[in-house]
């Protein structure tokens, strides 16, 4: 499945003709489109930091060997309270009071996660529980490019007129699904959750409006067993642990990273030098500094969180986006990028301007 959202017109009243006036009094008629605003941005990261050293303890590794292959120091693991609901309710809360939102501004709560807490309900619904809001939810499964999956998602609801307020939030615990004797993988990734609050409002069609420009989603399904989670409902005879062909993964994320940026720029006619600011999936520092390059962004003009937070999946793009919001990196009126490959194999982008 490819997929690319892009502004479109509501549909105009009947013409002056149809209701017999004649055409030459008939008034011009203004094509405002809805955009979605990145009204409020918030992020949760669990209190529990475990270094490189602590795994290089019990595992056959290093500080040294991950950071020379991964970029990672540090990452995040959850405690038993931590949940997914738990942690994104906290983002979320952030988030709304960032934007000056309450719970009754949000119609819907799209949560992108591989590590709900029950098959069902939808860590969604706790969420919306906990915060007290109305609307509706239901999460969102597309491994690590679930964060703009699911921004799309709520993108094409707000252009539609059918929500003014939704809650995009990508959540993960991967440590409960991680095989901790397995070196490959266990030490690539970490806990955490990040939200955004969008809420609509009025642009004019060009890449100078404030909001969503575009988002760009795709799909390869012959290559869903690069990376997978074994576990299934009802399947105890399965490890339910991720797995992973590193340089298969590596590889293809190199290649179709690559076309997605240039997608999201071509389809608003956008240089590379318009770019403020990539904000890309935070999996491996070796990539994303292939990304910058590729556009050409000074390393400045890249946030990079995955030396502490490793790979949060789901949850990294908007924990990276929080980061630089907050401490006032990224600016209202720049441009930002974002993109992101995950198991799937899943990939795309989203091209905001804050």
């Amino acid at each position: 499945m490819d997929q690319v959202l892009t502004a479109s017109a509501p549909s105009l009243p009947p013409s002056d003709t149809a209701l017999g006036a004649p055409t030459a009094m008939r008034a011009p008629v203004a094509t405002l489109q809805m955009r979605s605003i990145l009204a409020g941005i918030g992020g949760y990261l669990p209190e529990r930091i475990v270094t490189n050293d602590e795994l290089a303890a019990t595992l056959d590794t290093s500080d040294a060997w991950i950071q020379e292959r991964t970029g990672i120091r540090q990452r995040h693991i959850a405690g038993p309270h931590e949940t997914c609901a738990f942690m994104a309710t906290e983002a979320a809360r952030i988030a709304l009071a960032d934007a000056g939102a309450v719970p009754a501004d949000v119609d819907v709560i799209i949560l992108a996660t591989a590590t709900p807490d029950q098959a069902f309900p939808a860590t969604a619904l706790r969420v919306q529980a906990a915060l007290g809001c109305g609307g509706y939810g239901f999460d969102l499964s597309a491994a690590c490019s679930g964060f703009v999956y699911a921004l799309s998602m709520a993108d094409s609801l707000i252009r539609s007129g059918a929500v003014r307020g939704a809650l995009v939030i990508g959540a993960e615990v991967y440590s409960r699904i991680l095989d901790w004797t397995d070196r490959g993988t266990c030490v690539l990734f970490g806990d955490g959750a990040g939200a955004v609050f969008l809420r609509a409002g009025p642009g004019s069609g060009s890449a100078d409006d404030q909001g969503i420009l575009s988002t760009h989603l795709h799909a390869q399904g012959s290559q869903g067993d690069i990376l997978f989670v074994d576990g299934a409902v009802g399947r105890p005879d399965l490890s339910g642990v991720l797995k992973m062909q590193g340089r298969e993964v590596f590889r293809h994320a190199v290649n179709r990273l690559s076309e997605t940026v240039s997608e999201a720029l071509a389809a608003n006619g956008l240089a590379q030098d318009a770019v403020d600011w990539l904000v890309p999936h935070q999996a491996n520092l070796r990539i994303i500094d292939g990304i910058g390059r590729k556009l050409g962004l000074p390393p400045e003009r890249v946030v990079v969180t995955v030396d502490r937070h490793a790979n949060t999946s789901a949850a990294s793009i908007p924990l990276a986006l929080a980061e630089a919001w907050h401490d006032k990196r990224i600016r209202r009126g720049q441009l930002v990028l974002m993109e992101a490959l995950g198991g799937g194999l899943t990939w795309g982008s989203a091209l905001v301007r804050m």
